[in-house]
């Protein structure tokens, strides 16, 4: 598939309300107090936090069938990423199923004091230390994507995170997937290494054989090129991830 960047758009069966025990969510009360947001940010910090968690935080609480969590996955997903949403522009936030306007007011408060703290500080960056870093850098967004996205974080010599690009958007494989095209950014921004992040749709982070399969080629291509893949993270959902240089698969 050629490369290309879009928009995700939602089906309209996302839109409509959900009701029945069938389509019953837990609540964010429902769930063990190590698993919600607020409480990992006082365990943990705000920094081992994903995205979805730290805007949950901000929006408080979801609405009925939808649980907080959910709702900020959506809103990740309906923007592609952090950067669309914080392009959003206070009517449109509106229009979206799930946020009153004083949702809207909180979470734009957030997003441009993070704008201000980046215009003080420009050198700081985010740092990956390990898989789970990386990880909640993209999550909250490529959790609940229905197709599947390869994405490619820029790091230099310190491993702080330059730039995320795009690469391909639909089937993921060994047919599709060419080097030139994953280490491209790489190359043209100089930088001395990378991590490839993919999305299984179906929810199992579990690698398949192509998973396996193309990090052994990106390995190679890296080499030849000077440009490290650091790690590929296949990310599922439910907060689940496989860091394939963690399981050796496909790292010699």
């Amino acid at each position: 598939m050629a490369a290309q960047s879009s928009g995700l758009r939602l089906t309209s069966g996302e839109c409509v309300e959900r009701t029945g025990e069938e389509n019953y969510q837990p609540t964010i009360r429902d769930l063990p107090q190590g698993e919600r947001p607020r409480e990992r940010l006082k365990h943990y910090g705000a920094k081992h936090l994903s995205n979805s968690e730290l805007i949950a935080i901000l929006l408080r609480t979801g609405i009925q069938g939808e649980n907080v969590l959910s709702l900020a996955s959506r809103l990740l997903a309906q923007f592609d990423g952090l950067a669309g949403l914080g392009r959003t522009t206070f009517a449109e936030a509106c229009a979206i199923r799930g946020l009153s306007e004083a949702k809207v007011c909180q979470l734009m408060a957030g997003l441009e004091l993070g704008r201000r703290m980046v215009s003080l500080a420009p050198a700081e960056r985010a740092t990956i230390n390990s898989p789970q870093d990386a990880a909640n850098l993209l999550m909250g967004e490529m959790a609940s994507l229905e197709q599947e996205h390869l994405r490619v974080l820029l790091l230099n010599t310190k491993n702080e995170v330059l730039g995320i690009h795009e690469i391909y958007v639909g089937n993921v494989n060994t047919s599709v997937v060419r080097p030139a095209e994953v280490f491209r950014p790489a190359v043209r921004e100089n930088v001395p290494s990378v991590i490839v992040v993919h999305n299984h749709p179906s929810g199992d982070p579990a690698p398949s054989p192509e998973d396996i399969s193309i990090t052994q080629h990106l390995v190679s291509a890296g080499r030849l090129l000077s440009v490290e893949l650091l790690d590929h993270l296949v990310i599922g959902s439910g907060g689940r991830f496989v860091s394939l240089k963690e399981r050796n698969l496909g790292f010699k």
